[in-house]
């Protein structure tokens, strides 16, 4: 089977080159994740050191993940009409891009330089969140749910070495806290780079690129809008919460290796689970999945409003993690469910710019309302998204009952 332009978009590929591409993408995960780690584990710290207003604190992680929206659908339509690799390797430019200017922007004290580079930091992320269904083409059917699972698995490594990098480079310079990290986490885009250029993907066909139904229609598929609206709300939720904790953390008195181990092992909780949800999905159905994932969302949140001490920070960041990881994976199955395979690009990028646009409010909105109200303000606020997926989920499932009837 030769990987051209005239490759069926739905024809498997061979099962060795199916297993080289999913370790080649869960390992460039673990370093894309890396990158997000730093971003995390950092944003809100660099950007209290350097913004003129402590208001503006997480600005630059609300900017990371204003990239992150701004550039899946030119993402998306790259891939489309050049191949997914083209935009694996267009992704990682731009990681490079946000650990040079981030080093810079630190050494020089420039707060709107750091910014921008988060912005370049979430366009990379924007292409990262494609390695998921990335990993489900030319795979049959029963089996892309755990194609995607263990592609998401690589994040566990992200989990480890990510906040650890940290730790061990943030004060290699000591006049410039974090400037050796920045450096590092460019060095880490380059090597996930020419691991991806051994990536084998079908080429798009000229149907993929032009056929298919029209968006409006599918989009209006009540499967469709669940699945956006928990994918929304488990992604949100996550960076609302995940934004505010390592600041919460320092306002509370703690130090910032502490609140970077708790971020460890929240990427872990994020990503680990990832070895076992395929199987999960297969089994009960992806609605179900989701649907506890919003459960454990919730009871994060409770834990957090349990006390401010370090084992409730790490347990609601760990219970957050594993959340994420059921609700969002839940989501991005119901949304394989939701396409033929040439609408594959189309759809899913269009799915992940909804989730990653409403994502941005609940960034711009956490900082402020941590600095203004407080952590557990921050904590109760996250209970109202939680119920509207739940209940869209609810929904959802009774409607495909009764369509099954």
């Amino acid at each position: 089977m030769t990987l051209d332009c005239t490759t069926p978009i739905n024809d498997a590929l061979p099962e060795k080159i199916q297993h080289e591409n999913i370790w080649r993408l869960s390992i460039a995960q673990a370093l894309a994740g890396a990158n997000s780690v730093v971003t995390y584990a950092t944003g809100a710290i660099v950007g209290n050191m350097l913004a003129p207003s402590p208001m503006l604190a997480t600005l630059p992680i609300s900017i990371f993940v204003v990239g992150m929206a701004a550039c899946i659908l030119p993402a998306g339509a790259l891939a489309r009409r050049h191949g997914r690799r083209a935009a694996f390797l267009a992704g990682t430019g731009a990681g490079v891009l946000a650990g040079l200017l981030a080093m810079i922007a630190v050494v020089m004290g420039w707060f709107w330089l750091f910014c921008w580079a988060t912005f370049f930091g979430g366009s990379y992320a924007a292409v990262v969140l494609s390695f998921r269904f990335a990993a489900a083409d030319g795979v049959a059917p029963q089996q892309r749910a755990r194609a995607l699972s263990l592609v998401m698995a690589g994040g566990v490594a992200a989990g480890v070495v990510g906040p650890q990098l940290v730790t061990w480079t943030m004060d290699l310079w000591p006049s410039h806290t974090f400037a050796i990290t920045f450096l590092v986490q460019a060095i880490a885009a380059v090597v996930s780079a020419f691991i991806l250029l051994g990536v084998k993907l079908p080429m798009p066909t000229a149907e993929e690129i032009v056929g298919g139904r029209q968006l409006s229609v599918i989009v209006r598929q009540p499967r469709f809008v669940a699945a956006v609206i928990c994918g929304a709300v488990s992604y949100m939720l996550m960076n609302f919460l995940m934004t505010a904790a390592p600041l919460a953390m320092r306002l509370c008195g703690h130090s910032q290796a502490l609140a970077n181990l708790g971020l460890q092992w929240h990427v872990i909780a994020m990503y680990a689970p990832s070895f076992f949800t395929g199987t999960l999905i297969t089994r009960f159905g992806a609605g179900y999945v989701a649907m506890v994932g919003l459960i454990l969302t919730g009871l994060s949140a409770a834990v957090g409003l349990g006390g401010a001490d370090v084992t409730h920070f790490w347990a609601a960041l760990i219970l957050l993690g594993v959340g994420w990881n059921f609700g969002f994976l839940g989501a991005s199955a119901l949304v394989l469910e939701c396409h033929r395979p040439e609408e594959k690009t189309r759809v899913q990028s269009f799915n992940d710019f909804i989730i990653f646009g409403l994502m941005a409010i609940g960034s711009f909105s956490s900082g402020g309302l941590l600095s203004t109200y407080g952590w557990n303000t921050v904590l109760w606020v996250s209970f109202v998204p939680l119920a509207l997926a739940a209940a869209a989920l609810a929904a959802q499932q009774r409607w495909r009952k009764k369509a099954l009837a």
